[in-house]
C-alpha cells in the first residue's frame, strides 16, 4: 500500500495548544521515537516568531543547549512566549526553577517540555508543579490517525512513525531490532534505570508469551535465574517507559474465586511481532500468537482513542470459568468489551455472566469486521 510519508497529528496538536493556554508548564510524555520532538516543533514552529525560534528551543541531547543552560535562570527568566525543552529527565535540577518561573504574575513565558517516560520526570514534577502542569501522553500512531484503511500496516508493524512508514516490511523489522536494542543498551541507563540488556531482553522476550495473560512472576524468576522482587521491579521499569501496560483485575462482591492478579501487554503490537520474529502479514496469520495479538492491538486503540486513564481500566475474571478483556469505570458505571479476532462473533456464556455479574446494561465486542450489529440482549458487535 502506498504510505503517506507525513501523518497530521491534528487531535495532539489540539490537545498541546490547549494545554499550553491553560497551564504554565505542559509535559509530553512518551516512549523514545514516538513523535514528541516532532509535535513539539511543530506546534512552536507555528507559535513562535522565527526569530526567537533558536533561543526558545533547548534539546537536552544537544551540547550547545546544555551550555547554554550551565546557568538555567539566566537563561530561562528573560524569554518570553512558548519555550520547549526537550529531554528533560536529564537535569532534574530545572523543576524547582520551573515552578518559580510558572508562578510570575504576568506569565510571560509558557514552558513545553518533553521526556521519555522517565518515572523520575513525573515525580518531580508532581511535588515541584503541582497544579501547574498538565501532562499528555504521546504514544506511536493510532489508527485515528492513519485511518482506517491502513490498519494491517499498522497491526503488523506498530505505530512508531519509523517502523510505520518504513519503505517494506523487512526494512520495518530491521528498524524495531534496532530500537529494541537502543533501548535496553541505551536509553535505560540514560533514564536511570539499572538493568543488564541481556536479562531485560530475556525478560521482554519471555513476557510475549504472557501477551494478554497472567504473568507468573515465580516462573520468570525461576527462568532468569533472579528474584521475584527484581523480576517485578523490571516489569516495573518496562511498565513505566510504556512498553508494557499492566492491566488490573477488577473486583466485584459476588460468591467466585475472581483472579486478583494482573494482565501483561506489549503496547506497541509492532514490537511485539519483532520479538516474535513475525514480519510479514502472511507470518502473523499462521502465528499461535495471532488472536493474542489482535486482542493487545484493539485494547490499545481503544483506550487511546477514548482517553480512558490506565487507572480506570481494568479486566475481570472468575477463575476457570468466565473472563471479560476489559471493564472500564466511568464514573459510577461501568464499560465492558470483549476482543475477538474473528468475522462471526457470537454470545457466549462467558459474556453472559459477566453481563450480569458485573450489572452491564450493555457489553460492546470488538472484532476485525466492518458493520456493527447486535448479537443479542444487551450485546453489540462492533467493529474497531
Amino acid at each position: 500500500m502506498n504510505l503517506p510519508q507525513l501523518i497530521d497529528r491534528k487531535e495532539l496538536i489540539t490537545a498541546v495548544n490547549e494545554a499550553v493556554a491553560a497551564y504554565p508548564v505542559v509535559a509530553l510524555l512518551g516512549p523514545r521515537q514516538s513523535g514528541k520532538t516532532t509535535l513539539a516543533r511543530s506546534v512552536f514552529k507555528a507559535t513562535v516568531p522565527k526569530a526567537e525560534q533558536v533561543s526558545n528551543y533547548f534539546d537536552l541531547e544537544d551540547p550547545e543547549s546544555l551550555l547554554r543552560l550551565s546557568e538555567p535562570k539566566l537563561a530561562l527568566a528573560g524569554l518570553r512566549g512558548l519555550v520547549v525543552i526537550d529531554e528533560i529527565q536529564r537535569q532534574n535540577n530545572l523543576f524547582p526553577l520551573l515552578r518559580v518561573l510558572a508562578d510570575r504574575d504576568d506569565r510571560p513565558a509558557h514552558f513545553l517540555i518533553l521526556g521519555s517516560a522517565a518515572p523520575d520526570l513525573v515525580r518531580q514534577g508532581a511535588e515541584t508543579l503541582a497544579g501547574r502542569i498538565k501532562y499528555i501522553d504521546v504514544t506511536p500512531f493510532a489508527l485515528g490517525e492513519v485511518g482506517h484503511e491502513a490498519l494491517p500496516n499498522l497491526w503488523l508493524r506498530g505505530g512508531y512513525p519509523l517502523s510505520f512508514l518504513a519503505s517494506n516490511d523487512r526494512a520495518s523489522a530491521d528498524w524495531r531490532e534496532q530500537y529494541i536494542r537502543s533501548f535496553l543498551e541505551r536509553d535505560l541507563a540514560m533514564l536511570g534505570l539499572s538493568a543488564p540488556p541481556t536479562v531485560m531482553r530475556r525478560l521482554w522476550t519471555m513476557l510475549t508469551h504472557y501477551h494478554g495473560q497472567t504473568a507468573n512472576l515465580a516462573e520468570l524468576a525461576n527462568s532468569l535465574d533472579l528474584s521475584q522482587t527484581t523480576v517485578k521491579r523490571y516489569i516495573d521499569i518496562l511498565v513505566d517507559t510504556f512498553m508494557l501496560r499492566r492491566l488490573n483485575p477488577w473486583h466485584t462482591n459476588i460468591a467466585k474465586r475472581q483472579v486478583k492478579s494482573p494482565k501483561i501487554y506489549l503496547r506497541d503490537s509492532g514490537l511485539l511481532h519483532r520479538l516474535i520474529n513475525v514480519t510479514t502479514a502472511a507470518d502473523l496469520a499462521v502465528h499461535p500468537m495471532l488472536g493474542a495479538s489482535w486482542e493487545g492491538f484493539a485494547l490499545e486503540e481503544l483506550i487511546r482513542r477514548h482517553g480512558w486513564r490506565a487507572d480506570d481500566c481494568f479486566f475481570w475474571g472468575v477463575h476457570g470459568q468466565c473472563e471479560l478483556d476489559l471493564v472500564v469505570a466511568e464514573g459510577q458505571d461501568l464499560r465492558g468489551f470483549e476482543i475477538k479476532y474473528t468475522l462471526e462473533p457470537r454470545v457466549t456464556r462467558s459474556m453472559k455472566v459477566a453481563m450480569e455479574s458485573l450489572g452491564l446494561s450493555q457489553l460492546q465486542v470488538i472484532y476485525p469486521g466492518e458493520i456493527a450489529r447486535a448479537l443479542g440482549p444487551g450485546i453489540e458487535a462492533v467493529p474497531l
